[in-house]
């Protein structure tokens, strides 16, 4: 420990503690900065309070907590606690407590000073978690707010691309060196369009016979961990043995896989991303990398979180590869090339702008804060944050209206500790249970537990409910205790009504063969061969997405009848009003609904014009704006209106072009047409008239003045202008016309030329020009000459700037 990197720099790091309120420390993996620091913190005893420390992920938790405790020759939970989700160690002797990140969140809302507590660390900060950020935003604010003398450390492996010292513009920055000793990389590309596991296994067989020393090889998850370990079965040499490590494996498959090797043989641990940072495996001297991650990132149109497997970044390439040089020289095995090495992308995005946000926006309205004002690295997208205040909103959790603010029901939703449509959950179970619906708390409690896990493949819900039944009763037992009420055992029978409660949103009724209509508004396929195929209605419980759109994944029968009976709060009325393809009339129902789901529906016979008109734009709508009666007239108006917006684009000039049309119909088009029923009836409408009207005060005025219908030609005639969206403006006028009319006309205020098109007595275009006064100065001469023979009875002076304009022949003008 006392050679380790970090040692060099923690007379400073310890020195800017003192005096800081927050440091940045930059240390690579294998520094220390994750053992040595926070164990020489608590060995010196510098701070009079407890320190934090935030660890990212539960399996780097456990495993640090017990490395730290075992240097001290004691327990977890003397000075050195650990709390993760489901295990609390701690005493009151505890001077260092390792949590995960929730737990810090938590902590964070239920005692915003921190009491007790005198530093924060927040370790391996460059994966950039949401949690982490989130937790580091309250951090900041209860620091500058609350608690002058609460101190922050963030440490991460690099500072690229990460805007940490402009968030902490007066944190010092303290840099270490890495423990790394030499690695020879090794590319042995992959072809992606082929089965990932006998590439890497052949690989792997090719490492273990070149080199000696344990090997450790990258996966994207357990489904190709467990197929590469199938694949290897009787192949590896008798000194070797496999070793999974993922985050879904027990305690006692977690720790064999990180601890030496037995004296005499080797140790192939097969893992995923967990084993990138804060895990030091014994004896790995070489690195196979498939280059592949599995991301969640949440789509806004669907509404899924769906898992991603996609290529690594540099960043993590670095942090793996790091693995095999920890204790001396190392190989690492690419399957990418080194070109494509190049290409990476150099970090991942944070989670904060690529999943589901429900989760940030909760924490943050219980804070008491907008997430926009939050001190956050990166602000999230708007659209993703008005997906998670909608579903908020559905769950009863925040007001629809106004400012984001917590509802009763959504501070306790807060308060319980799990994602808010399990929290939803767990406490419309407790209310419904004291309503007659024995059980139902206990096959919540039991169905969180469940749903906590990584649930996987394509399976009826219940089914894998009974089948996990007994090992679930330690994770629900926290539910019990939460809900302060006596535990129970599960019988499984309100499995479908719960679900409804967690996903109101994806309550589905069955169209045709596999394919659902979801009461959020989206259509998706059962996975074929589902269990739960030619089911009148379920809820999706786990969905995904591919190429060909989301597909339901474990997903668990319900009863339309009994959702509306038991769960009166998810079904509402409304008054429908919509356009009739078929019969091209307007048709109105009053329809029973459950999110977008039509329950049942009645007629409704008597409607008001408005009604009607409202009827007749979703007819607009679907068919397209050709169904109106354009003229030239009013296309040259909707012209002039676009061209206004772009030439004087302060000014208010509502949106023309035919998306944002169809999209405000109700506010320029339903005037006219109300009490209409049929599209025949457009036929009557005035669409310059309309469009006029529907300009607010003094657009109308402003247009003519600015940008007139007509140009008005020196002999007094009336020219319409040619507007086109992106284009000059043209005037097509007779050359005659145009004499004594020395400079271009303008329009918009004299910000845009005209283009005057000059014609010939019949007509005919003898000149395009932007500059009038260039024209008659120079090519008139030319044009001159060319059109007095052919056309010998009209005027062609020699000086057209001093000439007189006009309509007539010379012999009408008496020359």
């Amino acid at each position: 420990m006392s050679q380790l990197p970090i040692v060099s720099v923690l007379p400073e790091l310890f020195d800017v503690i003192d005096t800081h309120a927050s440091v940045i420390l930059q240390a690579p993996p294998g520094a220390g900065k994750s053992t040595l620091l926070p164990l020489e913190l608590v060995r010196q005893a510098r701070l009079p309070g407890r320190i934090i420390m935030l660890e990212p992920r539960r399996l780097a938790a456990r495993n640090i907590a017990s490395f730290l405790a075992r240097q001290l020759g004691e327990q977890v939970g003397d000075r050195i606690g650990l709390r993760v989700r489901g295990e609390s160690r701690t005493s009151a002797r505890t001077r260092l407590e390792i949590v995960t990140e929730g737990v810090l969140t938590r902590m964070l809302q239920q005692d915003p000073e921190l009491a007790g507590v005198s530093l924060v660390i927040f370790d391996e900060f460059h994966e950039r978690s949401l949690h982490a950020d989130t937790a580091l935003a309250f951090a900041i604010e209860s620091q500058q707010g609350l608690r002058e003398d609460l101190k922050l450390l963030i440490m991460s492996a690099t500072l690229d691309g990460m805007a940490l010292e402009a968030l902490l513009p007066d944190a010092p920055v303290i840099r270490s060196e890495g423990r790394g000793f030499p690695i020879d990389y090794h590319y042995r590309p992959a072809n992606r369009q082929q089965w990932l596991e006998p590439q890497v296994g052949a690989v792997v067989l090719e490492a273990l016979a070149t080199h000696s020393g344990s090997a450790l090889v990258f996966l994207p998850g357990q489904g190709e961990i467990e197929r590469l370990a199938q694949w290897l079965e009787g192949k590896l040499p008798d000194d070797v043995r496999l070793a999974p490590l993922y985050g879904r494996l027990d305690m006692v498959a977690q720790q064999a896989a990180i601890e030496p090797a037995p004296a005499g043989r080797r140790k192939l641990v097969l893992t995923t991303n967990v084993a990138e940072t804060s895990l030091t495996i014994e004896g790995v001297s070489v690195v196979i990398d498939s280059g592949l991650e599995r991301r969640a990132s949440f789509d806004l149109k669907s509404g899924v979180t769906r898992l991603e497997t996609r290529q690594i970044a540099k960043a993590s390439a670095t942090q793996r590869a790091g693995r095999a040089g920890r204790l001396g020289p190392g190989v690492c095995y690419r399957l990418w090339s080194s070109e494509g090495q190049a290409r990476l992308a150099e970090q991942s995005p944070p989670d904060i702008l690529t999943q589901e946000l429900t989760g940030l926006l909760l924490d943050a309205a219980q804070w008491g804060a907008r997430v926009e004002s939050l001190p956050l690295l990166d602000m999230p997208p708007a659209a993703a944050l008005a997906s998670a205040r909608r579903l908020l909103v559905a769950l009863g959790a925040m007001k629809a209206e106004g400012e984001p603010q917590l509802t009763p029901a959504g501070r306790a939703m807060a308060a319980i500790g799990t994602h808010p449509r399990l929290a939803r959950m767990l406490l419309r179970a407790k209310a419904l249970e004291t309503e007659g619906l024995t059980g139902i708390v206990a096959d919540a409690a039991f169905l969180v537990a469940l749903l906590e896990e990584d649930l996987r493949g394509s399976e009826r819900l219940s089914v894998l409910f009974h089948r996990r039944l007994g090992a679930l009763r330690q994770g629900a037992a926290r539910w019990f205790e939460r809900l302060g009420v006596r535990p129970g055992q599960a019988q499984g029978q309100w499995l479908g009504l719960l679900c409804a409660l967690a996903w109101p949103d994806r309550v589905g009724k069955l169209r045709s063969g596999s394919r659902y209509q979801l009461s959020g508004g989206v259509s998706c396929d059962l996975v074929e061969g589902h269990p739960c195929q030619g089911q009148a209605a379920l809820v999706a419980v786990e969905m995904g997405q591919n190429e060909r759109g989301s597909r339901i994944f474990i997903a668990e029968p319900v009863e339309l009848d009994e959702l509306v009976r038991q769960l009166p709060e998810l079904v509402s009325e409304r008054q429908w009003f919509d356009w009739d393809e078929r019969e091209e009339r307007v048709r109105a129902e009053r329809q029973q609904v459950l999110g977008e789901l039509v329950l049942s529906q009645r007629p409704l016979t008597e409607l008001s014009d408005e009604q009607k008109g409202r009827c007749l734009l979703q007819g607009i709508r679907r068919k397209g704006l050709h169904v109106l009666p354009w003229d030239e007239s009013s296309e040259g108006l909707r012209a002039r209106l676009r061209c206004a917006a772009d030439w004087l684009p302060d000014e208010g000039w509502p949106a023309m072009d035919d998306d944002s049309l169809l999209a405000r119909l109700e506010e320029w088009l339903l005037p006219a047409v109300s009490g209409m029923t049929r599209l025949e009836q457009l036929k009557r409408l005035n669409l310059v008239e309309v469009l006029r009207q529907s300009l607010p005060w003094p657009l109308p005025k402003r247009l003519d003045e600015a940008l007139p219908s007509h140009f008005q030609a020196p002999t007094g005639s009336r020219v319409r202008i040619r507007y086109e969206p992106g284009q000059a403006p043209v005037i097509p006028v007779r050359i005659q016309e145009m004499f004594g009319q020395a400079s271009t006309p303008c329009v918009a205020d004299g910000r845009v030329p005209l283009v005057v098109e000059l014609l010939s007595p019949a007509q005919r275009p003898l000149q395009i020009t932007a500059d009038l006064a260039a024209f008659w100065a120079g090519s008139y001469e030319q044009v001159k000459k060319e059109m007095k023979g052919r056309y010998p009875r009209h005027y062609w002076p020699d000086n057209p700037l001093e000439a007189m304009p006009t309509r007539v022949t010379k012999k009408k003008m008496g020359i």
